[in-house]
C-alpha cells in the first residue's frame, strides 16, 4: 500500500475520532507549526501554546475537513489567525516597529490561506471541560495542583505553604493527573491530555 493510500485510511480513521490517528497527525505537524509560530512571534513558549490551541480545534473541527490535505490547512489557518493577534497586541506593538509589523502580517497573510471558520464556542465548550474536570477534584487535591499548574509554584513550596511534607503534595499531584486523565479521556486524544495536563 502506497503512503498516500495509508494516509487516507488514517485519515478515514481520525475522523470517527480514533485516538491513534490524531496522533499520528499530531505527530506529523506539531513541530512545523511550532516552528510557523516562532518565525512571527520569537516566543517559544507561547508558539507552543497556540500550537497545542490548534490541535485542541483541529479536534473539535474535524468532521468539517473532507480530505487528508485540510488538516495542514487549518493548522496553519489557525495558528495564523493566532499570531496575528499577538501581533496586532499592544505588547507587541510596543516590541516591534509598525513597517516590521506590517511586513510580518503580509508574509502570514502570503502563506496561509483563510479556508476555514473556527467555532470558538466549542472550543470553549472544552475549556468547560476542563475547568469542571479540575473542580471536581478533592478539595486539598485541588488546591495543591491549582497551586503546582497555574501559580507556577514549586513543590517545596506548596509542602512550606500548606504545611504538609513533600510526599503528601506529590501524592495529591499524582492524584489529580490520574483524575484528570480519567475525567477527559472522552473528550480528548491521549496525546493532547498529556499536553494539557503538562502545562
Amino acid at each position: 500500500m502506497s503512503t498516500q493510500a495509508n494516509e487516507i485510511l488514517i485519515f478515514k480513521s481520525f475522523k470517527k475520532g480514533d485516538d491513534l490517528a490524531f496522533e499520528y497527525f499530531f505527530n506529523k505537524y506539531y513541530g512545523n507549526i511550532v516552528g510557523f509560530c516562532m518565525q512571527f512571534i520569537y516566543d517559544e513558549e507561547e508558539s507552543k501554546n497556540i500550537t497545542q490551541e490548534a490541535f485542541l480545534n483541529l479536534w473539535i473541527n474535524r468532521s468539517k475537513i473532507n480530505l487528508p490535505t485540510g488538516i495542514n490547512s487549518f493548522l496553519y489557518t489557525y495558528a495564523k489567525s493566532k499570531c496575528l493577534n499577538l501581533l496586532r497586541s499592544k505588547k507587541i506593538r510596543e516590541k516591534y516597529k509598525n513597517e516590521t509589523l506590517n511586513k510580518r502580517e503580509s508574509l502570514l497573510n502570503q502563506e496561509v490561506l483563510n479556508s476555514f471558520d473556527f467555532d470558538s464556542m466549542d472550543f470553549s465548550e472544552l475549556e468547560q471541560i476542563i475547568h469542571e474536570s479540575i473542580e471536581n477534584l478533592p478539595k486539598k487535591t485541588k488546591e495543591i495542583f491549582i497551586k503546582k499548574r497555574f501559580e507556577n509554584k514549586k513543590n517545596k513550596e506548596i509542602a512550606h505553604e500548606l504545611d504538609v511534607s513533600l510526599k503528601t503534595v506529590e501524592s495529591h499531584m499524582t492524584k489529580a493527573l490520574k483524575a484528570l486523565k480519567t475525567n477527559l479521556s472522552p473528550y480528548f486524544p491521549s496525546v493532547l491530555i498529556s499536553i494539557i495536563l503538562s502545562n
